[in-house]
């Protein structure tokens, strides 16, 4: 019979780890490849972020007077608030009943989408980021007894913010609007790049992964970022984003900053102590031109 004569055919445990091992090996090759074209795609959203928030504070400052919104990364009101880290959404409180806490307050108008507002390389994004983007000066987080909530973004925003930077030139001054800018294009929002922060001393932070980095993961007041505990003068090997007043957004390396301490006056003239607080913030070196 022809059917007796048929083969059945089968693989054998050899052929079968052949194919396995086939599949491995592509799998190896490719895997790299698929993570450096994702990589490079969440670089190009982030690009586009950056260049929609600079077009949209210059879109802002021409419906304004030509004035950008005030920073709300502060703390405190009257005469003895002083400033926090410039990665804040929304700060803890109103500096003054006729400023805002919440930056979307400002912006909401020109951006509704809150992702635009958020490095899209974090390990996670805010679980609360849209809700409170929404809510505004009224945002209070579920999971917080306490009214006032902060939310601490992933991007550094330096419109209407100072720093300290010591040395010949003391304070950092971010722009007040794009007549402020005078010759030269002055920086408005960078990604975050820190060390010695108080969620991770000795510790490197970014929003953007870096070799040997590890997850810090989000509270109900931070978000999550990538930290890595080095000596300071082991920096990473890490691209940076940074967008100016003049609308372009540039790319730059960890070995191309300034450090600048969060100050703990409203001049700009005090830092915080050495491993109290938020730690260093690098800078763009083009944003002190």
């Amino acid at each position: 019979m022809q059917a007796g004569k048929i083969r059945k055919r089968g693989f054998t445990l050899i052929e079968l780890l052949v194919v396995i091992s086939i599949i491995s090996f592509i799998m190896a090759i490719s895997l790299p490849a698929f993570n450096r074209v994702r990589l490079q795609a969440r670089a190009m959203l982030s690009m586009n972020n950056l260049r929609q928030i600079t077009s949209t504070m210059n879109l802002f400052a021409s419906d304004n007077d030509d004035r950008y919104p005030e920073s709300v990364a502060t703390i405190g009101s009257g005469d003895t608030w002083r400033w926090i880290d410039s990665t804040k959404l929304t700060g803890i409180r109103r500096r003054s009943p006729q400023l805002h806490r919440a930056m979307s307050e400002y912006l909401r108008s020109y951006i509704s989408d809150a992702s635009t507002m958020y490095c899209p390389n974090v390990p996670h994004k805010y679980e609360y980021l849209q809700q409170a983007w929404d809510a505004g000066d009224n945002w209070d987080n579920p999971r917080n007894l306490f009214p006032a909530d902060p939310v601490g973004g992933s991007y550094c925003f330096y419109w209407n913010y100072r720093g300290f930077l010591g040395g010949r030139r003391v304070v950092f001054r971010g722009p007040q609007g794009p007549a402020s800018s005078g010759r030269y294009s002055k920086l408005l929002v960078s990604d975050y790049f820190g060390y010695d922060h108080w969620r991770n001393p000795d510790s490197y932070s970014s929003c953007e992964p870096f070799d040997g980095a590890d997850i810090t993961p989000e509270t109900y007041l931070l978000t999550s970022f990538w930290s890595r505990r080095s000596e300071p003068d082991d920096s990473p090997e890490i691209k940076l984003r940074a967008g100016y007043t003049d609308g372009h957004v540039e790319t730059y390396s960890a070995s191309d900053v300034v450090p600048m301490k969060v100050s703990f006056n409203t001049a700009g003239t005090v830092p915080y102590p050495d491993g109290v607080g938020p730690g260093v913030f690098f800078l763009p070196r083009n944003a002190l031109h």
